[in-house]
């Protein structure tokens, strides 16, 4: 799905499902912002039609009135329709970004365990959060994680460019929130929960990650950077690690 060019000019977009967020967040705009248009744009004509005018007596209106009845039921049917319609296209984004966890080189329905060998184009990566830090772990040169070449970083996080990835997200204290803007990814890390997803960078660079529930007095001294980084870069990076 085509990036959204208002939202990229925010925050540039850095996954394979930041378009149809992107995307999503603008549909939704568009039909309450027109909503939001006509109403006040109704609200200011009544203000004008009915003002208080010598000779014009006051009319109360209960909205029970069969003829005033049609300005309620004609709006009510029409906003319903259009929450219809945001809430197929919101599923269908929820879905795909929270509930498909795509497996690369598989075939389609398998699944993989967390500790499995993954796909060359695929890794695995563990995230804990804690007061008030990230640590990462990555697997090292054999692609597999839990393992003795595991790299284990405090801040850092390296993902290679185009390479789908799972992640296992942790907390070891409170509730904490993973969220990285340019990936438009954003999950709570609950404690006493591992909590499954993926992600797949598409831009190489460095990009902030921070903790976006509030989570003690340390809170906003939670900044964390990742770095998509081209094949030939991560593994050198990994490579340096080992």
């Amino acid at each position: 799905m085509e990036y959204f060019p208002i939202i990229e000019n925010f925050r540039k977009p850095a996954s394979s499902f930041a378009g149809d967020i992107d995307w999503l967040f603008a549909m939704i705009t568009l039909v309450v912002g027109v909503w939001f248009f006509l109403t006040l744009g109704m609200f200011f004509w009544m203000c004008f039609r009915y003002r208080a005018r010598p000779g014009i007596k006051a009319m109360y209106v209960t909205g029970k009135e069969k003829h005033l009845k049609k300005w309620i039921n004609i709006p009510h049917i029409l906003i319903i329709i259009c929450d219809v319609f945001v809430i197929i296209f919101a599923v269908q984004v929820w879905y795909a970004v929270k509930q498909e966890m795509p497996v690369a080189g598989l075939e389609e329905g398998a699944e993989l365990d967390s500790g499995d060998a993954y796909p060359t184009d695929m890794m695995e990566i563990d995230i804990i959060a804690q007061q008030w830090a990230w640590t990462f772990v990555h697997p090292g040169a054999d692609n597999q994680l839990y393992t003795d070449d595991d790299i284990r970083t405090i801040d850092e996080l390296h993902v290679e460019n185009n390479r789908i990835y799972h992640f296992n997200l942790k907390s070891t204290d409170v509730l904490h929130d993973f969220s990285v803007p340019v990936l438009r990814l954003k999950q709570d890390a609950i404690p006493g929960r591992i909590i499954r997803g993926w992600f797949k960078p598409t831009e190489t660079g460095g990009y902030d990650v921070q903790c976006a529930e509030m989570c003690g007095i340390g809170h906003g001294l939670m900044p964390a950077k990742i770095f998509i980084e081209s094949p030939v870069d991560h593994a050198s990076w990994i490579k340096k690690q080992g």
